[in-house]
């Protein structure tokens, strides 16, 4: 999956229309291979990442959950210990 397209789903507050958009749009940049298309290519990418939004929305309205809403901060916090992590900028804690 691409690290890019973040998780949407139980968070408080809820997601944003511009978040499903962003995350669709950056699906579709993934399986294209393209980060912007040709003219040519532009409708055929704007309307699958449309279409993607939608299916999403529905998708994370449809979701049910018994977990706790995640914290948008700390989910953050933690994707960033991770990403350092990766890439050595910090020991590991234990």
């Amino acid at each position: 999956m691409c690290r890019n397209i973040k998780m949407l789903f139980n968070f408080a507050p809820p997601v944003t229309e511009d978040e499903i958009h962003a995350a669709s749009l950056q699906f579709v940049r993934k399986i294209t291979g393209f980060h912007k298309p040709s003219k040519a290519n532009e409708a055929a990418f704007l309307a699958a990442v449309d279409a993607i939004a939608v299916v999403s929305k529905n998708l994370l309205g449809s979701l049910e959950t018994s977990a706790a809403p995640r914290n948008r901060e700390e989910e953050a916090a933690k994707a960033s210990e991770r990403s350092a992590i990766r890439f050595s900028r910090v020991e590991r804690k234990v």
